[in-house]
């Protein structure tokens, strides 16, 4: 099922979990599917202590064998073209997350999900961040009654410290972007 599959696959700034995300990107890419990154501003330009931006770059485009769409001018035609089969977003801040819900585009990432959801294909939000349970439940909320919007399953990733944090299991990212394809979002929700 994965050898014709195309995926984009987008990636945010939440620095922490980009070591998972691009560890599941490399497995997707191992099993056939044919993956486009996609790296909003802060991922492509900043540097951070889990590793620098040039870093990361190299690592991406040595996993897809191709570069990574990093402006708002190169993500615009993934909707004309129809570019993918879905779109991953992996880590998806809660920048981001509000972004989309409010149709903001403003970044490579935010711009590469208005494009493809124009083609009414699926978007795939693994989301990380801090506000969760606070400033952006609403907006994950609302994502969730979206049409052509799923979310790999998550949950708290550390109660204790980070109460109101949430984070999305990136090993289940394959399996909510074939339930995605079939319109369905993956079950449970919550961890």
């Amino acid at each position: 099922m994965s050898k014709n599959i195309s995926v984009g696959f987008a990636m945010c700034g939440s620095f922490c979990t980009l070591e998972k995300a691009i560890s599941q990107m490399e497995d997707l890419t191992l099993k056939g599917y044919n993956i486009t990154p996609v790296m909003s501003f802060n991922a492509h330009n900043t540097d951070t202590r889990f590793g620098t931006a040039q870093s990361f770059i190299e690592r991406v485009e040595g996993i897809c064998g191709k570069p990574i769409i990093c402006s708002i001018e190169d993500a615009e035609p993934i909707g004309p073209k129809k570019m993918f089969d879905a779109l991953v977003i992996a880590p998806a801040t809660g920048n981001t997350i509000a972004k989309i819900c409010f149709g903001i585009t403003d970044t490579p990432v935010t711009m590469a999900a208005k494009a493809h959801i124009r083609g009414e294909k699926p978007v795939i939000i693994a989301l990380s961040t801090n506000d969760a349970l606070s400033g952006n439940a609403s907006n994950i909320g609302t994502l969730l009654n979206r049409k052509n919007i799923y979310f790999v399953p998550f949950g708290q990733d550390d109660p204790v410290k980070k109460p109101r944090s949430m984070a999305a299991d990136m090993t289940k990212i394959e399996d909510t972007i074939k339930a995605a394809l079939e319109r369905k979002q993956i079950q449970p929700i919550l961890l």
